[in-house]
């Protein structure tokens, strides 16, 4: 399975106490064509997203399933209250398999 072009970005905190909801916020680069869109009178292909997935320690924790509906670069903002030192993984997935991936870690200070 090839990778999307695009590094997603990530934005989260390093570390956190034990109990503290932190906020996490999520950016990937993608035209999100629908295939209905014409430039120059031709139609630009479709080229979507399909689904973003977060996992926590190796469970998942938030997916996101996307439509025609979704905007270009989608951008999703989530809470997560932390309870141990934390391993998140996101992954984006598009119509045709390809993935782009990212991790972080959360620190328990």
């Amino acid at each position: 399975m090839s990778a999307l072009p695009s590094q997603p970005r990530i934005r989260i905190p390093r570390s956190a106490r034990v109990g503290e909801v932190i906020e996490i916020r999520t950016l990937i680069e993608h035209p999100m064509e629908t295939g209905l869109r014409h430039e120059a009178g031709r139609a630009l292909p479709r080229d979507m997203l399909t689904r973003l997935m977060v996992r926590l320690n190796g469970e998942a924790l938030f997916s996101a399933d996307f439509q025609n509906g979704t905007s270009t670069n989608p951008y999703h903002v989530f809470f997560v209250r932390i309870e141990k030192p934390s391993h998140f993984e996101f992954i984006w997935t598009d119509e045709k398999g390809r993935q782009a991936r990212s991790e972080a870690r959360v620190a328990v200070a």
